[in-house]
């Protein structure tokens, strides 16, 4: 595509008002599904991240790694089991599990981030104890739920001018280490470092009236909405929990959550940097 200088300069017009509303401010992406298996949308979600935190946004990116866990296991011989959309972890696939997302992901994302420019160290939910968690049913093995979140480990990472690259691992006092959902840790990191906005990279246009229909997508939704379209079935079977995540990120202190579509090449810088945005907005009204 070409773009002449002029509208070029025109484009970095229009997004400067919304630079100067992020700049100094943490944005917390969450991020996984396509955008995480695609070589094309992965560097495109890498380029937004190390564009916005040169232009003063505090990006922290959280990452799960399902489909890569599910890949090892089957190279190793073991089953993947879930319940409620849950794997179930016995000790054998927590070793897998750690070995995937704070080895082999979270350092692949580092490195890419790094070869593209940017700046970025990885850390787990394990580094600091920065999720505390307990297990969260003795069905589901080591699936935790987390009890605390220590963020100074990521405002270090910040202070020093770099991108922060979380892997969702919690571990307990007494040293077990449990796989915690993603979704979950991205909100409850997002509330503990009162974020800005936490954006979840998704495989979906984002909330829509009709499943069918792209054009019924919900641009906005005040928190206090989001269980009557629960009630009507607009929001149901697996995207309960994430939409479950979304209000509770804002009823820990984040301003605003967005679910947007990693598919979406550049989704993240649209989302922040444009009049138009994409995906859905969820909300607090003022004064409440």
């Amino acid at each position: 595509m070409n773009i002449s200088n002029a509208d070029r300069a025109e484009i970095l017009v229009q997004a400067l008002p919304y630079i100067k509303k992020y700049t100094g401010k943490i944005v917390v992406i969450k991020y996984g599904g396509n955008a995480m298996i695609n070589e094309d949308l992965k560097n495109s979600v890498m380029s937004d991240i190390i564009l916005l935190t040169l232009v003063g946004v505090k990006v922290v990116l959280v990452h799960g790694g399902g489909p890569e866990i599910t890949e090892m296991l089957g190279r190793v011989g073991l089953e993947s089991k879930f319940v409620n959309g849950l794997r179930v972890t016995d000790k054998d696939t927590v070793d897998i599990v750690q070995m995937v997302l704070a080895g082999k992901v979270n350092k692949s994302l580092v490195n890419l981030i790094e070869r593209k420019g940017g700046k970025a160290i990885g850390l787990s939910g394990i580094d600091g104890h920065m999720l505390r968690a307990e297990a969260k049913d003795e069905k589901l093995g080591f699936v935790g739920d987390i009890t605390k979140v220590n963020v100074q480990p990521i405002l270090d990472v910040i202070e020093k001018g770099y991108i922060p690259v979380v892997s969702t691992l919690g571990c307990d006092k007494e040293g077990n280490v449990y796989n915690v959902n993603a979704d979950t840790a991205a909100a409850k990191i997002a509330g503990a470092l009162t974020a800005e906005s936490l954006i979840s990279l998704t495989d979906i246009s984002g909330i829509l009236k009709d499943v069918n229909d792209p054009a019924s997508l919900i641009s906005h939704i005040e928190v206090d909405e989001a269980k009557s379209l629960m009630d009507e079935g607009i929001i149901s079977g697996g995207m309960i929990p994430k939409v479950e995540c979304c209000v509770n990120a804002i009823d820990w202190g984040v301003r605003k959550v967005f679910i947007i579509d990693g598919r979406v090449e550049h989704s993240i810088l649209i989302e922040t940097l444009t009049d138009e945005g994409i995906g859905t907005m969820f909300y607090r009204k003022k004064g409440e």
